[in-house]
Order: C-alpha cells, then structure tokens, then sequence
C-alpha cells in the first residue's frame, strides 16, 4: 500500500475516533436533568468551570490515541519485534536460534500479523556468520531467501578482533550484515521495545 493509503487510512481512524468521542459526550450531555434548583445551578457552574477543561483534555488524549494507532499500523494489526542472541561458538545454540526465529516467523504467517528478526551475533558467535567456519552457512542462506522478515547481524568490533588474532581477512556469508557492536545493537532494539531472546 503506498503511504499515501496509509494515510488516508490514519485520516480515517482519525476522524472516526473524533466522531464516537463527539457522540459519547452528547450522550453524557443528554442524561442530565433539565430541572434545576438553586443548588443544582451553583454545582452545575462549579462543574462547567472545572469539567470543560478535562473533557477537552480526555476527548484530545482519545484522539491523539487514535492517531498514533492509526499511524502505527493502519491494517490495525500490529508488527512484533525480536532479537535473537548468539555469542558462543556452539552449533546447538546456533541451530536454536535458526529454529526460534523460523518458529516465530511461522506463528505470526499463520495470525496474519508481521514480525522483523534480527539474529545478533558477537564474540565466539560470529562464527555463525563467518564464511569459512559456520556450521549453518547453508541453512542460513536458504532461510535468508525464503525469510526476508529475518535479518543477520555481525559485530564489526568481533570481526575486527578476529582479524588481529588471527592476521587474516575474516569473510561473511552474504546474508550477514556487519553493525558497529552487536551488544550496542541488542541495546538500541531494546530501547525502541524490541522483545530479546538469547536462546
């Protein structure tokens, strides 16, 4: 859908919550007796100097509400994120990872709602994305074409590292991407409510 779609749909959303909020405050006016004593007029003005403010305030809060819903998925279906964590040179734990993400993937085809993966790795985990000495290239690879919503991430400090230690290029496979730090990276998701695992 182009952005202008989801805009239209969020003008949408918009002015349907402004519509209920409208027609719920004149409900609530409705309800009110009509009958007034002398008592009844000095609370009602008590109350018109005071309530005004809050519903105005109420009725903004639900259509900023609305708005931000509607901006953050139109469809009114949420995108769920994850991150995945691998830093040990372990096949298993690797293997785990690939089977959680592919596990996740599966679920959230199956709700109609999406999701973003990022398998972080650093330290001894970045053997998973390296070129010569991953156990799971292949599987990698094939996952990465048939999964694009899973993204993999190399830390450049580890493959810096490795480059001293070992006093050669460090290759990776084509479906890894390198960030700066991969702790760096699994704290900046986190911060913007990714959900992180470390399987």
């Amino acid at each position: 859908m182009s952005m202008l779609g989801y805009i239209a749909r969020a003008a949408i959303a918009g002015a349907i919550a402004l519509l209920v909020t409208t027609v719920l405050s004149a409900a609530q006016d409705a309800q009110r007796p009509l009958t007034r004593t002398p008592k009844a007029d000095a609370a009602a003005q008590k109350r018109m100097a005071i309530t005004p403010a809050k519903s105005s305030a109420k009725a903004q809060t639900k259509k900023s509400s609305a708005f931000a819903l509607a901006a953050e998925d139109p469809a009114g279906k949420k995108e769920h994120h994850l991150i995945l964590q691998v830093n040990s040179n372990d096949p298993a734990a690797m293997n785990l990872a690939l089977n959680n993400a592919t596990n996740v993937v599966d679920y959230y085809k199956e709700t109609g709602e999406t999701v973003k993966i990022e398998v972080v790795t650093f330290g001894p985990g970045l053997h998973m994305l390296r070129d010569d000495t991953s156990p799971v290239k292949a599987r990698i690879e094939t996952m990465s074409l048939s999964n694009p919503e899973i993204s993999f991430k190399a830390c450049g400090n580890t493959q810096a590292n490795m480059h001293k230690a070992e006093n050669k290029d460090i290759p990776l496979i084509r479906a890894a991407e390198v960030v700066k730090s991969g702790v760096i990276r699994i704290m900046e998701l986190q911060e913007k409510g990714w959900a992180y695992v470390k399987p």
